[in-house]
């Protein structure tokens, strides 16, 4: 953002000005979380993005108030870096310095926790034992400094596999209960050669009989969704046969497993840049709310989206994705993440353009108050959300979400799927 326009958390590079921003599909963040609102226009792979970032240097925007959230002294460190792969079993530690931690939780992709405890002096942290071998794991860690600030982290890695085999992880969680728009994402840590056997070994089976097929991006990605959006109601189940078959040469999956889960109510929001509101229907019925997004000169994606994750709390820094020492926002209300690249959907305290201008860097942000409010308008949203929920974005200058940019799968037509 540029000094004296308006700011939204949100963050995004462009390849027209000569900044990269790392990928990521599910998580990122090296110290910092995955990058918010950093909208890389070449950064459309599966790759995990680096860190997070945001979109506010504390400048009002036209008809707000300027204010700089105050920088967390405490550093966090998470090893191994984020988006790491063939990690050891025993690598994991976390740690701060200026500061103590106040909360480690780290989780494997089917939300299982690790245990661990934060040493007696405050700074470190490591699991009670080795962690699984291929398997995919989330580490969110906050700290204060002395004065009570808040650092906040999210990364993720995965652990190594043994040889001849490749490890296959998705973003999905056993029981868990997923939006309309929900797209399943399989991510294989080498290179499939034997796509179609892959692919074979892979299906969805639904509830309500709706078919189900996969799109490969790229050599490590496999993503299965309906030619529609799902019924709410719906039971799904994925059902995985690979240990039998060869993804490459000499090398064999390593799951033969079934992994069920619901779809729930129907939400889907639409997001106008030129309006500066967002509508929401859910179930049929429908409200509009104050929104900003991306400014003239960094505007959002257009096109379809989907609700990836979700986090109470995350910190938005410029620095990580090249734009020096803009903004250090450490406490990023009510955030939920809609591509890779970085667009976000989340809460904003530090100024005040809902409904009257754009002035983010892609993201799209809505009332909120410092610390997060349920009562917020970006509080309510975020408590009525859920990961698979739709959010589109009409009325944009900038081109329509590349499909393997978060879960982009829906702006690819059937008949190409």
């Amino acid at each position: 953002m540029k000094t004296g326009k308006a700011a939204d958390a949100a963050i995004r590079t462009s390849n027209r000005y000569g900044r990269r921003a790392a990928m990521a599909l599910v998580m990122g963040g090296v110290l910092l979380l995955t990058a918010a609102c950093n909208d890389d226009k070449g950064g459309t792979s599966g790759d995990a993005a680096a860190t997070a970032s945001a979109d506010a240097n504390g400048t009002a925007a036209p008809g707000g108030n300027a204010a700089t959230p105050k920088a967390s002294a405490a550093q966090l460190a998470v090893e191994p870096k984020d988006g790491a792969q063939d990690v050891a079993p025993n690598a994991l530690q976390v740690s701060v310095s200026n500061g103590k931690l106040t909360t480690v939780d780290v989780t494997d992709k089917n939300g299982k926790p690790v245990a661990g405890a934060i040493t007696p002096d405050g700074t470190g942290w490591k699991p009670s034992a080795a962690l699984a071998v291929g398997m995919a794991y989330k580490v969110n860690a906050q700290a204060k400094d002395d004065a009570g600030q808040v650092s906040a982290s999210t990364t993720s890695f995965t652990t190594l596999t043994p040889d001849k085999k490749v490890s296959t992880n998705d973003n999905i969680s056993d029981g868990a209960t997923y939006g309309v728009g929900m797209i399943v994402s399989v991510n294989f840590s080498k290179s499939v050669k034997n796509k179609d056997a892959v692919a074979k070994g892979i299906t969805v089976e639904a509830s309500d009989g709706t078919t189900v097929k996969g799109h490969w991006f790229g050599d490590n990605r496999l993503d299965l969704r309906p030619e529609n959006y799902w019924k709410p109601g719906t039971k799904v189940t994925v059902h995985y046969r690979l240990k039998s078959v060869e993804v490459a040469p000499g090398i064999y999956g390593d799951v033969d497993k079934d992994e069920p889960f619901t779809i729930g109510r129907s939400m889907i929001s639409t997001a106008d840049a030129k309006s500066h509101q967002m509508t929401v229907e859910r179930d049929g019925k429908s409200t509009t709310l104050p929104v900003t997004l991306g400014a003239d000169a960094t505007p959002s994606w257009g096109g379809t989206m989907v609700i990836m994750e979700k986090e109470r709390v995350t910190r938005m820094n410029s620095q990580t994705v090249g734009l020096g020492g803009e903004y250090d926002i450490q406490d990023v209300p009510h955030a939920m993440r809609l591509t890779t690249s970085g667009t976000f959907l989340h809460g904003n305290y530090w100024s005040n353009p809902f409904g009257k201008s754009n002035g983010s860097h892609g993201c799209i942000s809505m009332q909120d108050v410092k610390g997060g409010s349920d009562s917020s308008v970006a509080g309510k949203f975020f408590n009525d959300s859920m990961v698979g929920d739709v959010v589109k974005i009409v009325n944009t200058k900038e081109k329509t979400v590349s499909p393997s940019n978060g879960l982009g799968g829906w702006n690819i037509d059937w008949a190409n799927w």
